[in-house]
């Protein structure tokens, strides 16, 4: 049997209609919205709706299209609204806009407490409207602050979290936060660097750097020679046909009979000087050889940039040894800031790993929220010091790489490049490279780039005055990062150079033989 269908009861419609508003707005301004005392219920509810929708739009009414809370408040509110920016604060921020009328409910609603205390009408509207603003002034300049340092302002929903937020921008922490920013600024090129990691779609622009030598289809102007038979016309060759000419020689009989004819024989000269003699056509064909111009494609080996894959989750190893203390360590905390400010404003995932001795490995989750706000103010706060193990963050980087949410990352080293990977890592690292695609962007805060740097790096990125943004404003010392290849190519692990290295054991026993020159590279390489 068919299911019966439910009947909806009509007894109490006409009064579910008045709240019908109640199913679009949210549940944080049910309470304030049915139990104020200024307006009526149908009216403040449709208005609290319209309200929200546009705040969230970045839109504010004019007053008189405030239905609630009507004349005289109207005006005064507008006002608070527009001096303090509200609607460009809430733009693309619903919870911050139910917020904003939450607090609005609140203060109009004590309009009535405010006159049973004494004061009259007007001066206790004005009183609502005046505290107000005051909340509202000291949190838009909270969200300016974050704003100007983040880029971005964190989930603000919770009302109780305002407090923390304005102790936090009074702590010595946030002005390592601040200057992080402001070095950003003087940094353009890094920040592009950070922007450009992930592989979880294609760049706009290929990647210029990383062009691969392919063979392009050039065309180029190239003379070609042929041969072919061209028809010459009257002379003696192959008979073709009948035609109207004046060659004597090739006339038909019949117009030789006028010739015979005393009168008619001025005829045929007539015809003759017409060239209207019936005469035999007949041609030959003769081979020549031509030469023209044409265009050819060749193939040219040229640099082919492919589009470069970015915008994916990013992991970010920065070096927090003591010898980044300074200028190195105010550039390595601008990147951690960076990092979150693009991550935030592109819904990344990033985390960073801040790495020191062995064992010193600490794991940070970088978001726009509150509680990721603290974290990140925390660390930038903190001191650089201690030694450096590269290899506990890079094994926790590889490991993520393995997994679902990290699989399209991109992994940024920034360091003075004073560590070494060992062999096993390093292979690891390779491996991991050649089957998923990691690319691994070093940014190099110090003079030169180092065996350890060069090995697990792709690309390298030198900030070369990172002195002038420590205590000592003094240019850099060097002309050139890659002093270790200029000075001391042996150095590096090249291929060529692991080629024609030996393990230490073989060369001894060699040098033992007498065999100085002629050492047998051995499948055991150094590392």
């Amino acid at each position: 049997m068919p299911a019966a269908e439910v009947v909806s009861p009509l007894m109490f419609s006409a009064l579910e209609d008045k709240l019908a508003a109640l199913e679009t707005l949210p549940r944080s301004l049910w309470l304030g919205g049915l139990t104020h005392s200024l307006g009526e219920l149908e009216s403040r509810l449709s208005a609290l709706d319209e309200l929200r929708t546009q705040l969230a739009q970045g839109t504010l009414p004019d007053a008189p299209a405030w239905r609630w809370p009507g004349d005289p408040l109207a005006a005064p509110l507008v006002a608070v609204f527009e001096q303090l920016a509200l609607a460009r604060h809430c733009q693309r921020e619903a919870a911050l806009a139910d917020t904003v009328l939450m607090s609005a409910l609140f203060h109009l609603d004590l309009i009535v407490d405010y006159q049973d205390r004494g004061a009259s009408a007007s001066e206790a509207a004005q009183m609502a409207i005046d505290a107000f603003s005051a909340d509202w002034q000291d949190r838009c300049g909270v969200m300016d602050e974050l704003a100007a340092a983040l880029g971005q302002v964190p989930d603000l929903a919770d009302n109780d979290r305002w407090d923390l937020l304005a102790g936090l921008l009074r702590s010595t922490s946030w002005q390592a936060v601040v200057q992080a920013r402001r070095l950003i600024e003087q940094l353009p090129e890094l920040a592009k660097v950070i922007r450009g990691l992930g592989r979880a779609q294609a760049a706009r622009q290929p990647d210029t750097d990383s062009a691969r030598q392919t063979d392009i289809q050039r065309a180029a102007q190239a003379t070609r020679q042929f041969s072919r038979r061209v028809r010459v016309p009257d002379l003696p060759g192959e008979t073709r046909g009948i035609q109207r000419s004046d060659r004597i020689s090739r006339m038909l009989p019949v117009e030789s009979v006028l010739l015979g004819h005393p009168k008619l024989r001025l005829v045929w000269h007539a015809r003759r000087a017409e060239r209207a003699l019936l005469t035999y056509e007949d041609d030959d064909r003769m081979s020549e050889v031509v030469h023209e111009i044409s265009t050819v494609y060749l193939p040219t080996p040229a640099p082919t940039p492919a589009p470069r894959p970015e915008m994916g989750p990013m992991l970010i190893c920065v070096d927090t040894s003591g010898s980044m203390q300074g200028g190195a360590e105010a550039v390595a905390k601008a990147v951690v800031l960076e990092a979150a400010r693009s991550a935030h404003a592109q819904r990344r995932d990033c985390r960073v790993f801040a790495f020191g001795g062995p064992g010193e490995v600490l794991e940070i989750q970088l978001s726009m929220d509150v509680d990721g706000v603290v974290r990140l103010t925390q660390f930038l706060g903190q001191a650089f010091r201690g030694g450096t193990d590269i290899g506990g963050p890079l094994e926790r980087c590889l490991d993520a790489v393995a997994t679902a949410q990290w699989a399209q990352a991109d992994l940024l080293l920034a360091t003075d490049g004073a560590f070494g990977a060992t062999p096993a890592l390093a292979e690891r690292l390779a491996s991991v490279k050649a089957h998923t695609g990691l690319r691994v962007q070093g940014v190099l805060i110090g003079d030169r780039e180092t065996v350890g740097l060069l090995e697990l790096s792709d690309a390298i990125f030198w900030v070369r005055d990172w002195r002038r943004f420590g205590p000592s404003d003094v240019e850099s010392p060097v002309h050139s990062k890659s002093l270790t290849a200029e000075y001391f190519p042996g150095a590096l692990r090249t291929p060529e150079n692991r080629r024609s290295t030996v393990s230490g054991g073989e060369a001894s026993q060699a040098v033992r033989a007498g065999q100085h020159a002629a050492i047998t590279p051995s499948s055991k390489e150094r590392p």
